[in-house]
């Protein structure tokens, strides 16, 4: 659970930033569209197996350049 205090003096804004930054790093968004439908395990396994293409084909892209 991300949880910024806002500090004496501080402006809503910085402190805004703060926790939009601890929620990216926390990958809490992810993990809430990860969770929000149920994947059966074949298909998870597919989209896995696709991301590590995906991963695999940039990585290869890149090396060449």
């Amino acid at each position: 659970m991300a949880e910024v205090v806002i500090l004496d003096g501080e402006a809503l804004d910085s402190a805004l930033r703060r926790f939009k930054r601890k929620v990216q790093q926390e990958d809490i968004i992810k993990d809430i569209k990860r969770h929000s439908y149920y994947l059966k395990p074949g298909e998870k396994k597919r989209t896995k197996a696709a991301l590590a293409r995906k991963r695999s084909r940039r990585k290869r892209t890149k090396d060449t350049d």
